[in-house]
């Protein structure tokens, strides 16, 4: 049943509630709050890949907090095992029987920090919970709940001692993006509030968990023409055609942009997507997807060239298609 314009009315209320809730804590940075928020009702995840010291931990402690839910840090390191993440099956002796003990990932929203730096058997504990939110133990499934967001990151300056994540797993973030830097304005309103030491702690809850399932059942509904469908498809055709791509867009990443072109959409208070949605998330939804050939990245070329080549050479719908 499509969306009505009711219902994205109070959707687009609601997103920026939650949007200047986090903004409590995450200043300056409203674009990045928009893509992370529409990432999670997406039931997606997120990979950012910034400077130590941006604000990584403090925006995912404020999602949480937002959505009244919990928070949970992973400090991934060489000797991090999968079971450090996921949870354990252990014997209890007075109950003569095994019982499973929670990992971290079970919590609403995770940050899995510099996510690189572990083994690739550890990184890839993560690929099932990513993908149907559970996970397996000894042949038992233990649901995660919902919501759930991943947010992992990386470190792009020192690359010694870590472990590049595979295509296959970068494939399973919907988005990635980068915090940076403060202006100049709202680095001296941070430096005159240094005595507060944890802003994600004054971020109060705004609506329940059991709400953002609505909001995400929400743009589950929104209207997708034809067109749209047919001009997502063309993208990543082209991008698997395009000369200085060795790896383009998957079927898995089309699926994705179009449950986060639904998110960013009804967030704008619309019941329908627009080629504008589509290309709005172009650079946070490809550039991690598209893997260019050796010559390429010789030569200095840029993935964030290369989307911008992919715009231009596919025109956006102009009509719709009758269904």
């Amino acid at each position: 049943m499509a969306i009505n314009q009711d219902q994205a009315t109070w959707f687009a209320s609601t997103f920026q509630q939650l949007v200047t809730n986090v903004e409590l804590a995450i200043r300056g940075k409203t674009d990045v709050i928009r893509l992370a928020l529409a990432c999670m009702l997406s039931e997606g995840h997120m990979l950012l890949e910034d400077n130590p010291g941006t604000g990584k931990t403090v925006l995912a402690k404020s999602i949480a907090n937002t959505v009244q839910g919990t928070h949970s840090r992973i400090q991934f390191t060489p000797d991090l095992l999968p079971s450090d993440v996921i949870g354990v099956t252990v014997y209890d002796q007075q109950k003569q029987a095994f019982e499973f003990h929670n990992g971290p990932v079970f919590a609403t929203v995770v940050l899995a920090d510099e996510i690189n730096r572990a083994s690739p058997k550890t990184q890839s504990a993560l690929l099932e919970v990513m993908e149907e939110s559970r996970v397996t133990v000894d042949g038992v499934s233990h649901p995660v709940g919902r919501p759930f967001m991943v947010i992992a990151t990386q470190n792009p300056i020192e690359q010694a001692g870590t472990y590049r994540l595979p295509e296959a797993q970068l494939d399973r973030f919907l988005m990635k993006t980068s915090i940076g830097y403060p202006d100049q304005e709202v680095a001296i309103e941070l430096m005159s509030q240094a005595a507060n030491r944890d802003r994600a702690a004054q971020v109060q809850p705004i609506i329940a968990a059991q709400a953002v399932a609505q909001m995400a059942s929400f743009a589950n509904d929104v209207h997708v023409d034809q067109a749209i469908l047919a001009y997502v498809s063309e993208l990543a055709a082209e991008s698997r055609r395009h000369a200085h791509v060795k790896l383009g867009i998957s079927m898995r990443a089309c699926l994705a942009y179009i449950r986060v072109a639904k998110t960013w959409a009804v967030s704008r208070g619309r019941e329908y997507v627009t080629p504008d949605d589509i290309k709005d998330l172009a650079q946070p939804i490809m550039c991690h997807r598209i893997l260019l050939n050796p010559e390429a990245q010789f030569s200095g070329v840029t993935v964030e060239r290369v989307i911008e080549d992919l715009l231009n050479a596919v025109p956006a719908p102009a009509d719709r298609i009758n269904q």
